[in-house]
């Protein structure tokens, strides 16, 4: 679930992309997996989707590094878009005994108007090299 203000727009990177809609100070939690609000399926739930949902669904998804499930952000966070350089990070909390708990914060003041991006490979299986 997104815990900042935040917009919609044109992207640099790759078409849609998620904007700072005010500044946010390094170190705040941008983002966080909130049990019942995103979407969470197994690969077996996955595969009965038509293909045209599944399709989209890949495009918007994860596949945890943790627990091995796609997670599917129900907000506009489907629509951070990858950057090695990203001015957030992802991790898992420590102690947590939820499953897909992940955690996202600012690893640089973001000015307002700013595309908010992360590194895809710090939590997302699909993106391993």
């Amino acid at each position: 679930m997104i815990l900042v203000k935040t917009k919609i727009g044109q992207s640099n990177i790759h078409g849609i992309g998620l904007f700072a809609a005010e500044p946010i100070a390094k170190g705040t939690k941008v983002w966080e997996f909130t049990p019942g609000f995103e979407v969470v399926l197994d690969k077996e739930q996955v595969s009965r989707l038509s293909e045209a949902a599944r399709e989209q669904f890949f495009h918007y998804a994860y596949l945890s590094k943790e627990s091995r499930k796609y997670v599917l952000c129900t907000d506009d966070a489907r629509f951070f878009n990858h950057d090695d350089n990203s001015n957030i990070t992802c991790i898992v909390p420590r102690e947590t005994r939820i499953e897909n708990a992940l955690e996202c914060f600012a690893t640089r003041d973001i000015q307002a108007n700013e595309e908010i991006t992360n590194n895809y490979r710090e939590f997302d299986s699909t993106q391993e090299i």
